[in-house]
């Protein structure tokens, strides 16, 4: 039998990566769900808010403290000579470092993260958990390079969702309905930072003769400075939303807001179910100087993301109501905005799935173009915000101003990323294709129908709309879009582990 060619193997590969983490997906959307129904309900939009805005600062921080170590991590030890276990706790170190001076400004200036309210009770200690976040994300890193996709799944899609879940519930009734969700919070923090360091100590063991090195760390830090402020704004670019909303609106928009939020980033963890396979595999190719494989591997990853996330966006968006008031009644309001940004995942797919390789080719015009977008999205944030206040529009409109804004931008860092990356492999990488709008459209006519059910039978829009949705739009996109490379995805084998390449350390980008 003739043997698979080199880009069957590198597509199946990405293949059972992404279907490794796509199970953690699952489980993590199992598990939010819950939580915004118990935050929703027992706590309320105002407190909900609060929450939401001091967790944003909180984990701004932790994602400032990383140091582009998530993604720079593989690369560093790829190219060392020193025992990975020590160039591990150098990364640990850095981060450490970088978590205590994020976490002594936050407790100099709690306000940074309650804006609109006095701090209270256990909320001055929550800087502290900036070490537990940064430190997850960080042996998270680490043991992606040696192909334990598993531990992320089960600390980010397991452990933290299900725990603050469970512990707010229980916190509500037992506590305080005040301080509730931020002790739950901390606890779920601190069980994934368990999570993520267990298999860390029994993948690379304790370090032995390992001396902290000043310099090194240095230049650790230093040479990861573009990946950590590219890692900062994609970050941000999702949340600044959030933190431009606190500034001019009360706790309670903020809070409704942050459910859309969170409904809405259900299909942005698609993109991440294909992170710690697709790094290692665009590395590879990379190093071994061929581009046409990267842009063939960009541009099927981005059709199956592309695919996913509009699919799971129609299925949430077209019965919005049913789904916002699944949370409370008062969060209703809120379905402009889910609209707007589940639109925002969509068009952001290509530019998410493009820098998944800029970041290793052209690390520094890659940032240009992040950081271009997230002052576009700010400026027309804001006058959105203030031009719909000089008009006397509706709370309601006027919160949707950064959603809209949202979409706009990350549809121009799409274009403007998949354009730069395409030029520099000399091949396409775009991932679009037209059957998607004929999948959109089919879906679209079948759940328009559920909506004209009567207000009480909103259930049957969740139980019956969202699988009718998905059933269509899958339906017409595997017979009219799937190719043989496609169906790929689908053709999992038992007892199936994701076989990563290793990466290789690349030439700098000029």
């Amino acid at each position: 039998m003739s043997q698979p060619a080199p880009g069957d193997q590198d597509i199946a590969a990405l293949a059972k990566g992404g279907r490794t983490n796509f199970f953690g997906f699952l489980l993590r959307l199992a598990a939010r769900i819950p939580f915004l129904i118990v935050a929703g309900r027992y706590y309320g939009p105002e407190a909900l808010g609060r929450f939401a805005y001091a967790v944003l600062i909180v984990e701004f921080a932790a994602q400032i403290a990383t140091l582009g170590l998530k993604r720079g991590l593989a690369q560093q030890l790829s190219s060392t000579d020193k025992p990975h276990v020590n160039v591990v706790w150098d990364a640990m170190l850095v981060a450490f470092l970088a978590s205590a001076v994020g976490t002594l400004l936050l407790a100099l200036f709690p306000q940074a993260m309650f804006p609109n309210s006095q701090v209270r009770g256990v909320e001055w200690l929550l800087p502290l958990i900036v070490f537990a976040v940064a430190g997850s994300d960080v042996a998270l890193a680490a043991l992606a390079y040696r192909h334990n996709i598993r531990a992320t799944v089960t600390a980010r899609a397991i452990i933290e969702p299900w725990t603050i879940s469970i512990a707010a519930t229980v916190l509500y009734f037992t506590l305080s309905s005040r301080d509730g969700l931020i002790i739950a919070y901390v606890i779920s923090m601190l069980a994934a930072l368990a999570a993520s360091l267990w298999p860390l100590f029994r993948t690379y063991g304790l370090p032995h003769g390992w001396r902290p090195e000043p310099g090194t760390l240095w230049l650790l830090a230093r040479r990861n400075t573009p990946l950590a402020a590219a890692d900062a704004i994609e970050w941000g670019s999702r949340r600044i939303d959030i933190a431009i909303l606190g500034l001019f609106f009360s706790p309670a928009v903020v809070g409704v807001y942050y459910v859309a939020q969170q409904v809405a980033s259900l299909p942005q963890k698609l993109k991440t179910s294909f992170d710690p396979i697709l790094g290692p595999v665009i590395t590879q190719k990379l190093g071994e100087g061929d581009k046409k494989a990267v842009a063939r591997q960009v541009r099927q990853v981005g059709f199956w993301i592309i695919a996913a996330q509009a699919g799971v966006a129609l299925a949430l968006g077209i019965p919005g109501e049913a789904v916002m008031g699944l949370v409370g009644e008062e969060f209703v309001s809120g379905t402009g905005v889910l609209a707007f940004l589940l639109a925002a995942e969509v068009v952001a797919a290509t530019a998410a799935v493009s820098e998944a390789a800029l970041v290793y080719v052209a690390r520094h015009r890659n940032l240009m173009i992040s950081t271009l977008m997230i002052g576009i999205q700010v400026a027309l944030s804001i006058a959105l915000i203030l031009a719909m206040q000089a008009l006397n529009w509706p709370t309601t409109f006027q919160a949707a101003g950064p959603a809209i804004a949202l979409s706009l931008a990350l549809g121009l860092a799409s274009v403007l990323k998949a354009r730069l990356l395409g030029r520099l492999l000399g091949a396409p990488v775009s991932g679009w294709r037209w059957p998607l709008i004929w999948a959109a459209a089919g879906a679209t006519v079948v759940g328009s129908l559920f909506t004209f059910l009567p207000r009480s039978y909103e259930w049957a829009e969740l139980v019956f709309g969202i699988p009718f949705i998905l059933g269509v739009f899958g339906i017409i996109l595997w017979t009219r879009g799937f190719t043989h490379e496609d169906r790929v995805l689908f053709r999992m084998k038992t007892g199936e582990e994701p076989s990563l390449p290793t990466p290789r350390p690349l030439p700098r980008d000029r």
